[in-house]
């Protein structure tokens, strides 16, 4: 067995905010998005937490993510109606003065017409003190970065247009590589097994998807990793089982 280990990981999390995704009025498309555009560029998503429209809560969830891990984002609450408090939650998490940001408000002019130009729409100008903008190609209405927090619309075209200008501005680490071994074998006829091979493989990822395709049970045995050569002796130690057990692998590469 090659004896190779992949750089330090590094990390991130995603706080999703807001009562409608709570209250499954609104299906969350933020979290998959930002998870696929990390591991492009090596950051690892390691957890994803969602909490109500409440100061206290939203305050809490910021100070213990930005402790743990190397990013954080959050999706939700800094748009212009009086439920939004996202930006004063992250400026009291921070202990510094929300302001409103001369550059965001210029923004937020051209984009409207000056009789569209109201407080509620200006509330979107306020930036935690410090806070360095990130495009909105949008609506135009940005988000910002404070710290190694990233702070991001909810509505998923805006989100998405956000997370493409800031990712030039992290630094990340190897990308996730994947293999996928399908076949018509049960969960249960291969644990055995499958264990032993994670064990001789503790750098790998692998993880056992059961399936129900036309009335054909089968399950997706998915390896991750960061090292390409430890991968492929895994996945080719997993195809081995398969085979072994009188089954037949499909193996697929991905990069997720």
């Amino acid at each position: 067995m090659t004896q190779q280990t992949s750089q330090p990981d590094v990390t991130a999390a995603l706080l999703i905010i807001g009562n409608e995704i709570l209250s499954g009025r609104t299906k969350d498309a933020n979290l998959p998005f930002l998870a696929e555009k990390l591991n492009g560029i090596g950051v690892r998503l390691r957890e994803a937490r969602v909490v109500p429209d409440i100061e206290a809560e939203i305050i809490d969830a910021v100070n213990a993510l930005r402790a743990r891990y190397d990013y954080v984002f959050t999706t939700g609450g800094i748009g212009p109606t009086h439920d939004d408090i996202t930006s004063e939650c992250i400026a009291k998490a921070f202990g510094v003065p929300l302001e409103r940001h001369p550059e965001a408000v210029r923004r937020l002019q051209e984009h409207y017409q000056t009789d569209q130009i109201n407080e509620a729409r200006l509330r979107m100008a306020n930036v935690p003190a410090g806070g360095i903008l990130v495009d909105n190609p949008i609506s135009k209405a940005p988000g910002y970065q404070i710290g190694n927090v990233f702070v991001l619309a909810g509505v998923p075209m805006i989100m998405q247009g956000m997370v493409d200008n800031l990712l030039p501005r992290l630094k990340g680490g190897a990308p996730m590589l994947s293999r996928t071994v399908s076949c018509a074998l049960a969960e249960g006829t291969l644990a055995e097994g499958l264990e032993a091979v994670q064990n001789r493989y503790p750098a790998i990822e692998i993880g056992s998807y059961p399936y129900l395709r036309q009335r054909q049970y089968g399950v997706s045995l998915v390896l991750r990793g960061t090292v390409e050569t430890l991968l492929d002796e895994a996945t080719d130690a997993v195809a081995a089982l398969v085979r072994d057990l009188g089954g037949e692998p499909e193996v697929t590469v991905g990069t997720t």
